[in-house]
């Protein structure tokens, strides 16, 4: 499985219950994050730097086995063409049955986590790869909406519910500890120990034409 994210933490703070799961269940499980998360306002010191070793050591803690982090522009993702976003995804798809990416809106409604999707779905378009998008009941949605001012973006059901180890996901979270927020821990304790998926490419889908774009 191939993990396609645009920012270091995305993996965790988001994907992270879900990426320890299949990595327990003994799949193989790979991450491309597109930028080096530098223009967070998180944080100080040399984020570039320091928010790339947290990301790998968050996935040694959910067993990944490779990290690979792009330097596309943190915050700017919509300035780099669609196009060639899928073909970084694309040529790290040979082997990869499933990719998992954020949902549709970028949950969060950010738009480097749209343009990660996006680039994500037309990759697997062409290769056959299903796609698992992560996603967060609108119940949840809605209290965090209310309580912290943020603009999330919830659905009513999801196609698949799994059972995550909470403690163990939020060991990996304290490996971003320039990112720590009171949203997160507030999310996954609203979330308690199930987080939601929905098939944005479902198996079997098949291949796009080759000039599809």
């Amino acid at each position: 499985m191939l993990v396609v994210v645009a920012h270091p933490d995305d993996e965790t703070f988001g994907l992270g219950g879900v990426v320890a799961r299949f990595t327990d269940a003994g799949t193989d499980v790979s991450i491309l994050c597109l930028t080096h998360g530098e223009a967070s306002t998180l944080g100080e010191g040399e984020l570039r730097r320091i928010r790339s070793e947290e990301l790998r050591r968050a996935a040694t803690d959910l067993g990944v086995g490779s990290v690979d982090i792009l330097d596309l522009p943190d915050g700017n993702l919509s300035a780099v063409p669609l196009e060639q976003l899928a073909q970084l995804v694309e040529a790290r798809l040979d082997r990869t049955d499933g990719l998992l990416v954020f949902g549709p809106g970028g949950v969060t409604g950010h738009p480097d986590h749209i343009r990660a999707t996006q680039a994500a779905l037309i990759a697997a378009g062409r290769t056959g790869a299903a796609v698992l998008g992560w996603v967060i009941p609108s119940h949840v949605a809605s209290v965090l909406n209310d309580e912290l001012g943020t603009a999330f973006q919830g659905v009513t059901h999801a196609d698949v519910v799994v059972e995550v180890d909470r403690e163990r996901h939020i060991r990996a979270c304290r490996r971003h500890a320039s990112q720590l927020n009171p949203v997160l821990w507030r999310r996954l304790e609203l979330l308690g120990d199930e987080e939601w998926l929905v098939w944005l490419r479902p198996p079997g889908t098949g291949t796009a034409h080759a000039g599809a774009r």
